[in-house]
């Protein structure tokens, strides 16, 4: 896919150009915990300073359901982002309205506005027209640089598209071009999947299975293929529609036999305590939260014969430090194959997470910025942020 990108844009001083970023970052008690997000948009942003534009951003953060809810305010990342661009970024506290308005008519070349959170008005989960004619009032030119919700039909994501000229930032044209070597591997091409949903995950199994060697299964998304195979999985988390995705995989030999599923597990039993056990060894007290070592073991096999490896979901209970080693594992043993040997690409909150506890980040060729865009993309479903 070839997509208009900002740096073909010859002149933009004094120019008035709204960017939708993706500032949707952890923040724990007015803290930033990870600002990787923040950092991908820099590009974009200095090259938009740096030719003379008034910078007007927009972004959301979490859900506040259309309410005003002041621990969602994006005024922290604003903060953040004003340190990151060694200048001030006016932070305005509405997205719409008289404050906005003001603040946007007083800017000069290179100045950035930051408007509050999209999400506290109802127009732009409904992609509402009007709500998209009061953002783009603001502006004389459009970018999206946030690849991690164009697979949402909000109206800063796709009406606004409809009522300015729109481009797309350096990270985004970076995302699209990375995630296409993907659907053009060079083979063999190990897939790793994780996680829970296994809803979100379907899609992209029956995409990949027909490019893929091998897709290798962990987390909560195994879980729903043990049940199927009428395994035992104790407590472990499983989806409850889960069947209806499972039992597709199963009807094509081809595909059934490209899935590789966990050897061996490690669970939690009645003293709370983790014990590796093999799969016909899991009671129903227990609950899977980790892959175990001859998974580990079999898993990397295969990452070590790759030359295209994609990754997406943690393979156990991650946020816990007893059941994080199977997901350390295939991060190491991923960026370890990456840069030179192997094309590695890896997306996804706590996948990125995973691979940064490693220190070996930098091996990996490209670290996506997005989750469910990145699955969306790569299972061929409907992008309306780049339609």
């Amino acid at each position: 896919m070839k997509l208009s990108s900002i740096e073909k844009l010859k002149s933009l001083k004094n120019k008035k150009v709204l960017v939708r970023v993706d500032f949707n970052v952890p923040i724990e008690d007015g803290k930033i915990k990870d600002d990787y997000r923040i950092k991908s948009a820099l590009p974009t942003i200095n090259c938009l300073v740096g030719a003379g534009a008034k910078v007007i951003l927009m972004a959301h953060l979490g859900d506040p359901g259309a309410k005003v809810v002041p621990a969602l305010s994006l005024k922290p990342v604003a903060r953040r982002l004003s340190q990151l661009v060694k200048k001030p970024v006016n932070f305005v506290s509405e997205t719409v309205g008289y404050k906005a308005d003001e603040a946007i008519s007083k800017m000069i070349a290179g100045d950035i506005v930051f408007l509050e959170n999209l999400r506290f008005n109802e127009g732009e989960a409904k992609d509402d027209l009007k709500f998209a004619k009061r953002l783009a009032a603001y502006a004389d030119i459009y970018v999206n640089e946030a690849f991690s919700v164009c697979h949402r039909k909000q109206a800063s994501i796709s009406a606004i598209k409809k009522l300015l000229p729109t481009y797309y930032g350096i990270q985004l044209v970076s995302e699209v071009i990375n995630l296409d070597k993907i659907l053009k591997p060079k083979k063999p091409l190990i897939v790793i999947m994780g996680g829970a949903k296994i809803s979100t995950k379907a899609p992209i199994i029956s995409k990949m299975y027909e490019l893929a060697d091998k897709i290798l299964l962990g987390g909560g998304l195994a879980n729903n293929f043990f049940k199927h195979l009428k395994l035992e999985v104790g407590k472990s988390l499983v989806d409850a529609d889960s069947e209806v995705y499972v039992k597709k995989f199963f009807k094509n030999q081809k595909m059934a036999d490209k899935i590789l599923l966990p050897i061996d597990v490690v669970v939690r039993g009645k003293n709370k305590r983790p014990k590796i056990k093999y799969l016909d060894e899991v009671n129903k007290s227990d609950a899977i939260f980790d892959i175990g070592p001859e998974t580990i073991a079999a898993f990397s096999n295969y990452i070590k014969t790759a030359q295209t490896i994609v990754w997406n979901g943690p393979l156990g209970k991650f946020e816990e430090a007893s059941y994080k080693h199977g997901t350390l594992a295939i991060a190491t043993a991923v960026a370890a194959r990456s840069t030179g040997k192997a094309y590695g690409l890896v997306g996804g909150g706590e996948t990125v997470e995973a691979l940064k506890e490693t220190k070996m980040e930098e091996y990996v060729d490209f670290v996506s910025t997005a989750g469910g865009a990145m699955l969306s993309y790569l299972g061929g479903d409907k992008m309306p942020g780049l339609k």
